[in-house]
């Protein structure tokens, strides 16, 4: 079985375009990865029945390495050191500690670019705001469709802050996607594999977020959904997930997820302490433990009068709480080597 294939240093591109070529008149697909030193060539696909033998043989095949696990792409062992996520100007991964912040959801223009400057102001590198809203009830506010994205193009042109937003449905991605710096997957699309091929197509980087039922081996291959198509710009991010104990918090905020996955992809990985607890007074103690925990930024709710917020106020930061956050993130950050 052959899953990735180390081409030498020396290695021409004639000799690389040999192997491509045998991969695909195997019927696989190619992902072509070169690095400064290195060329490593993944094959896409079911790759039990491939013999290492008949590339081994190859000229300029440096080694041939089998991937056990079912994603692949996505691996440490396809690709060692840590992707970087451009969005827009930002950079998630590497020694960044990126914040991203934001209303749950888009309510109105005037309010949305308050609270945008004063995130800037603040440190907040990415703004968030939903302009589509999946709902548990049929009857919960559920974003202001079209409106909210010519809101959040607005204020995000006027600030010049890159902006993240959710996308539903593979027919709303290219209007979303003409809007957005990065399209998110929320936690109830992680399982929308039609979804996540069309935002691997789309060539905007993607947030993806953990489904509040799924293991993180299905957290992984729907990772792998999308750089298979061909998009490697993925950041995932760990939100919560439901257990037996709903009295105090909304959901079960995982950090040791950030840890093992931190250990088992390349991919960037964020926390959102918002929707991971559903308390704004553990929204600072969270977000001190995700940097703590290795994680590469977080992502949380702000508005000006969480009260009176159309969905999710409740876990929401007031803007002076999220100045705070940001004062108290600062020490820490230094301590650990990132840069806010």
């Amino acid at each position: 079985m052959a899953d990735l294939i180390i081409m030498s240093a020396r290695a021409t591109e004639e000799e690389v375009e040999k192997v491509v070529s045998l991969i695909k008149e195997l019927g696989f697909q190619v992902h072509v990865s070169r690095g400064q030193e290195k060329v490593l060539i993944g094959l896409i696909g079911d790759t039990r029945g491939v013999s290492d033998e008949m590339f081994r043989m190859m000229p300029g095949v440096l080694e041939v390495i089998n991937i056990l696990k079912e994603y692949k792409l996505v691996s440490r062992e396809f690709q060692a050191e840590d992707t970087r996520v451009s969005v827009g100007k930002v950079v998630v991964g590497g020694k960044n500690f990126v914040v991203i912040a934001g209303p749950c959801s888009v309510e109105e223009e005037t309010g949305l670019l308050k609270t945008a400057e004063k995130i800037v102001r603040a440190g907040g590198k990415i703004l968030r705001g939903g302009a589509y809203k999946p709902r548990t009830s049929p009857y919960s506010f559920d974003g202001l469709g079209r409106e909210g994205l010519r809101i959040l193009q607005q204020v995000t042109t006027s600030l010049g802050i890159p902006v993240v937003t959710e996308v539903m449905a593979p027919e709303e991605v290219d209007e979303v996607a003409a809007v957005a710096d990065m399209l998110q997957i929320g936690a109830r699309n992680m399982f929308n594999y039609r979804l996540l091929q069309r935002v691997g197509r789309s060539g905007k980087p993607v947030l993806l977020k953990r489904g509040f039922e799924a293991k993180l081996k299905e957290f992984l291959n729907s990772a792998e959904y999308i750089l298979k198509e061909g998009n490697k710009q993925v950041v995932l991010c760990e939100r919560g997930i439901r257990t037996f104990d709903d009295e105090f918090t909304r959901n079960t905020l995982d950090l040791a997820a950030v840890a093992v996955l931190k250990k088992e992809t390349h991919l960037p990985v964020i926390v959102d302490p918002s929707h991971g607890t559903g308390r704004r007074d553990l929204i600072l103690p969270m977000a001190q433990a995700a940097l703590a925990a290795g994680a590469d930024g977080i992502m949380v709710e702000v508005h000006p009068q969480p009260e009176k917020a159309f969905s999710d106020g409740f876990q929401s930061l007031r803007v002076e709480e999220f100045e705070t956050l940001m004062a108290k993130l600062r020490p820490l950050a230094e301590v650990m080597g990132r840069i806010l």
